[in-house]
Formats: C-alpha cells, structure tokens, sequence
C-alpha cells in the first residue's frame, strides 16, 4: 500500500510560544511504546512524568505524555489537555474489561498498564517488551517516506501518525500542582490515522515534510491494531525528529 496524504498542523498557538530545547534525536528501533496518562492538575503526577523523561533518554522507547482533561475541574485547565486523550485511556480499559481510569497511568505496547510513579512496575513491564515490526521514518526530497515491512504472521493494524512537543515548560498557577514550574517531555498535540497496514503486503506512505516541523516538534508513527474499535497490541513504531 502507499499513500500520500497532507499532514495536519502540528503545534497549536499555545504550544508554539513553549522554548524548546535542542532535540535528543529519533528512536528507529524501539523495544516499546510507553504511554502516559497525565495531567497538569493531578499532584501525583510529576514522579511520572519525571520517569517519562528518564526513559526519552534510554533511546530505546518511544515515549508519549497524553494529557487527560478530567482533572481541570480541580482549579486547573491542562494546558495541554485534550478529551480525545482522556478518551483514548477510556479506551484502553474498556478493551481491558475495566471502567477504571486514574493518573498516572503508564500503558506498555498498547497490551499492560501500570502505575505510572512506581519504577519497579514500569521497568517490570519493559523488562521482556518487544515489537515484532520495524517501522522506517526517512526524509525523501521533500517528503517524509514511513516504510512498514509485510510480515504475514501479524493480523492488519492501523498506521497513526502521533504530533509532540520533545519539551515544555510550565508555571502552574491553581490546583493540586498551585506554584510549580514544571517541564514536560513527549508532550502529545495531534493524532491522526494515516491508514491501514495490511500484513501480507507491507506499507508505504508519504507525507510533506512540513517546515513546522523544523526545530519545531516531533512526531511518532505507531502501528497498532484495533478490536472492535478499541486499541489493541502496538506492532512497531519509530519517531523522527530533525
């Protein structure tokens, strides 16, 4: 399969005035996808997000901080809270068979979730994580070329294509969190579905590679497969940063 497809702006206007530090550079062969399940108003929440950052810099993780919006009832608004993210934690548990969601949450290759505070039980989790596919990300000319191999032993899964800031920092004024300045990491700012991997034939997509992306922001493309409309085993993915 190939397509070429526009890609959706990157940063809102918030998230454009966040300084940026210099980028630590792409993930190609990760052994996982660590999601966290976070959020600006929850004061249990910075150990994780400080664990987040932690593992950005073992190279071999492909990182996320999905800021949830149920917590901006407390006083404070995330100022990168989304209800698509709180949505697709929900998600997560339903396929699990839970009502529960909670912060900090970690989720592991879309397949485990666990605290997201407790290095015991994240690195527990990551101890024997693999991903069977290797997803290519390479600039092509001016287009950005994903490259997922056919691996016949694997049932179709959707490619998304996951916006982020690599790091942004933020005063917190009211809440749990009233009076702290802190950094976050992986911060997500757009999802989107690029289109199906098939297994028997592999994939391959183009994108324009936008100059917003230019000491701007990061993006990760994740294949992850889908039951009954709900997230289900992440595949492969890689990030690329420039």
């Amino acid at each position: 399969m190939t397509l070429q497809l526009p890609l959706l702006a990157l940063l809102g206007a918030a998230a454009a005035l966040v300084p940026l530090p210099a980028f630590a550079g792409s993930v190609t062969h990760p052994k996982a996808v660590v999601e966290l399940f976070t959020s600006q108003g929850c004061a249990s929440c910075p150990p994780a997000d400080a664990m987040l950052t932690s593992l950005v810099a073992q190279n071999d993780v492909v990182a996320l901080a999905y800021h949830v919006d149920y917590w901006d009832y407390a006083g404070w608004e995330d100022t990168f809270g989304s209800e698509a993210y709180s949505d697709r934690q929900r998600a997560y548990a339903q396929s699990w068979g839970s009502s529960r969601i909670y912060t900090p949450q970690m989720v592991v290759n879309g397949a485990k979730g666990v605290v997201g505070s407790r290095r015991d039980e994240v690195h527990g989790a990551l101890a024997g994580a693999t991903l069977p596919l290797t997803v290519a990300v390479a600039e092509d000319g001016d287009m950005l070329k994903i490259t997922i191999p056919a691996d016949r032993r694997l049932d179709d899964a959707v490619v998304w294509l996951v916006t982020y800031l690599p790091r942004a920092d933020v005063l917190i004024d009211k809440g749990e969190n009233a009076g702290k300045s802190m950094v976050y990491t992986q911060v997500v700012t757009g999802q989107q579905a690029l289109g199906m991997w098939e297994g028997d034939a592999g994939a391959t997509i183009k994108l324009p590679l936008p100059e917003s992306l230019d000491g701007a922001a990061g993006l990760a493309v994740i294949v992850q497969q889908e039951h009954d409309k709900l997230p289900g085993r992440i595949l492969g993915a890689a990030t690329y940063e420039r």
